[in-house]
């Protein structure tokens, strides 16, 4: 699992090139944050806990608050892309001491980001959350390659109401190629609450039969 870079770089790219050996913490903390990502997205709740631990006390150990902020910013993402909506309480326990650009993005992750927030988030957001109609918001989460992102995207668009059928099909799709069955059955839900609303029962039962397919649940008889 690749973490993007434009979230956890103050944290990670000391030591590469010429500078001295990377120091163990860092090893440490990047390979739990990668861990404890995939875990959650893979349904995996008890190695995600597990290395989310490990992470934070590695991070900890430097008495470096950003740091520490955005392995929570990342382990939120992982919640939003999964449409799991609830307070940030890592983050937000040391708030007071974030930078305006992590502020930004937790403020995007909450979908309560401004236009001032807009301009501070990670370059692959900031055109889907400065898009003043929903068809530039869907067409900027669209061009977002990052999985994780464009999952992070999609659902602060669903959260705001502004999802097209595209946007939750592309979800599924991110979803979907990373093998993550948390967000996936997700995002397949939603599909099906909008075929059921829209009367299309076929559609409806297709989908069902995916979410049973990824949940192995059998076919009654």
């Amino acid at each position: 699992m690749k973490i993007p870079v434009s979230l956890m770089a103050a944290v990670f790219l000391a030591g590469c090139g010429s500078n001295p050996p990377v120091p163990d913490w860092q090893m440490n903390a990047q390979s739990a944050v990668e861990r404890f990502t995939d875990a959650y997205l893979t349904g995996n709740t008890r190695v995600e806990q597990a290395d989310y631990a490990r992470a934070r006390a590695a991070l900890a150990s430097t008495g470096q608050v950003d740091q520490v902020l955005r392995a929570e910013l990342i382990r939120c993402a992982t919640r939003v892309a999964s449409l799991v909506f609830e307070d940030c309480a890592g983050f937000d326990q040391l708030a007071q001491d974030a930078s305006p650009a992590d502020r930004a993005y937790s403020a995007y992750l909450a979908g309560r980001a401004t236009a001032a927030d807009a301009a501070l988030l990670p370059a692959q957001h900031r055109a889907a959350a400065s898009a003043t109609t929903d068809a530039a918001a869907s067409a900027a989460v669209q061009a977002i390659a990052d999985p994780l992102s464009k999952l992070v995207a999609s659902s602060v668009l669903l959260r705001a109401g502004r999802a097209s059928p595209q946007t939750l099909s592309d979800a599924v799709d991110a979803a979907s190629s990373q093998g993550w069955r948390r967000p996936l059955l997700a995002w397949l839900g939603v599909q099906a609450m909008r075929a059921q609303q829209a009367g299309d029962v076929a559609e409806a039962q297709r989908l069902q039969r995916r979410i049973d397919l990824v949940t192995d649940k059998k076919p009654s008889p």
